[in-house]
């Protein structure tokens, strides 16, 4: 464990005088006609001013797939899955699946079905490049159209939505969670970090009088453990572009909170050593450690320490006695949380599998032949209308009739087994 942040007088008086203006600030949103979630010490609270504890999931694999979800570890960005496809059935063939699979991948059932089973949120991972020119799964600037999607749907469903840019210009991590080019190059890059600030402050102005957004998640996992030389370069540049984001989101936006990931894979708040700003929550991520009180002791100190709120947004991909341990352990502690992730094709560890079609080995067994030159491609490639069934069948398998419900996951993570509607 990191050794715990030492406090001066001067950090104690900082966090004393902007929890003060936090609350001044809530009291001024609750006056109005339009009431949102906000920071009250080291609590959220909801439009009542009661506190509440965010507990979800996070709806990956949809606006960013991964490889590993569907069983191509060899493919393991959104990149690099459209470039295995193109290569199996062509370009046009995969603007169509994608756009199939968009609309078919999370529906307002699978909204309605998380507030069923007990979820008061959902965090939403989505791509920069939705909001660009560029093509990205068949789309261009349509990251509007899925979001407001979301929003509509949880608004009738009674669920918050907490926006995750999980994928940054230029990359923030420097791994393929961000489908970068393996490494960080926001932090390096004038325009990048202008995109970043845009494409933020865009979507602050669109959200700012909805109180469905429980708040925006700016950067997802941001500098990996591989840069360590860098790390602490790496990291002002990061704090620095929280700031200038905060800032320009505020001049549209000042009422919804702002989610702020840590370095290393969103686990180093050492990074934080004085509060950032007003109506902020500090958000880590845990994975494959023991699920004890101990590990999550450095970021219980600092929000006890700073009265700050803290969020775990995400962690899983474990037992289900493992996620039950990990999720009592963060409900004594009362910090809101969403396990990753809500649906994928390998075998439990989520909410719904969805199960491999046969025709899918077609797909991996392609993915995991050599494909360094286009000899390799055109020696490995099968016919196209094996590859098409495979990825039709495929678009089939992940709607929610076909899909398995694990109900000792879903009771791990302290919701209600409920079937599917009829």
């Amino acid at each position: 464990m990191r050794n715990k942040p030492t406090l001066s007088s001067l950090f104690l008086l900082i966090a004393a005088v902007l929890s003060i203006t936090a609350m001044v600030s809530t009291s001024a949103a609750q006056s109005t006609s339009v009431s949102f979630v906000k920071t009250r010490g080291a609590s959220l609270v909801d439009s009542n001013g009661q506190v509440i504890q965010l507990r979800g999931t996070n709806l990956g694999n949809w606006l960013v797939p991964e490889g590993y979800m569907i069983s191509l570890s060899s493919a393991s960005s959104p990149t690099r899955i459209n470039e295995l496809f193109v290569e199996l059935v062509g370009p046009d063939s995969t603007a169509a699946f994608w756009d199939k699979y968009l609309d078919t991948y999370i529906q307002q059932q699978d909204i309605r079905y998380l507030k069923k089973i007990g979820s008061n949120h959902v965090r939403l991972p989505f791509h920069y490049l939705l909001f660009t020119d560029e093509e990205y799964l068949g789309q261009r600037n349509q990251g509007f159209t899925y979001l407001d999607r979301v929003v509509e749907w949880c608004r009738a469903e009674g669920l918050y939505v907490l926006l995750d840019m999980h994928c940054a210009p230029g990359g923030q991590t420097g791994d393929n969670i961000d489908d970068s080019v393996g490494y960080p190059y926001l932090y390096s890059s004038k325009t990048e970090q202008d995109k970043f600030v845009d494409i933020w402050t865009r979507i602050a102005d669109r959200y700012k009088n909805d109180p469905v957004i429980v708040g925006y998640d700016l950067a997802n996992e941001p500098i990996a453990h591989y840069f360590k030389d860098e790390q602490t370069e790496l990291e002002a540049s990061l704090n620095k572009l929280y700031g200038r984001t905060i800032a320009s989101m505020r001049k549209v936006d000042p009422h919804h909170t702002i989610f702020l990931n840590a370095s290393i894979w969103s686990t180093n708040f050492e990074m934080f050593r004085a509060p950032v700003a007003p109506n902020i929550v500090y958000e880590f991520h845990k994975y494959w450690m023991p699920p004890v009180d101990s590990a999550i002791a450095e970021y219980v100190h600092f929000r006890d320490s700073l009265q700050l709120p803290i969020y775990l947004g995400e962690s899983g991909e474990n037992t289900d006695s493992w996620v039950d341990s990990f999720r009592l352990v963060l409900d004594r502690e009362d910090i809101g949380y969403a396990f990753w992730p809500y649906k994928k094709m390998r075998p439990g560890r989520c909410i719904r599998t969805i199960v491999q079609p046969e025709s899918w080995s077609v797909i991996t067994a392609y993915a995991n032949s050599p494909r360094r030159t286009f000899k390799d491609i055109r020696a490995h490639r099968p016919k196209r209308a094996l590859s098409q069934k495979a990825l039709n069948d495929y678009l089939l398998h992940i709607r929610n009739i076909k899909t398995q419900l694990n109900q000792r996951y879903i009771e791990a993570l302290g919701f209600t087994m409920k079937n599917d509607e009829p």
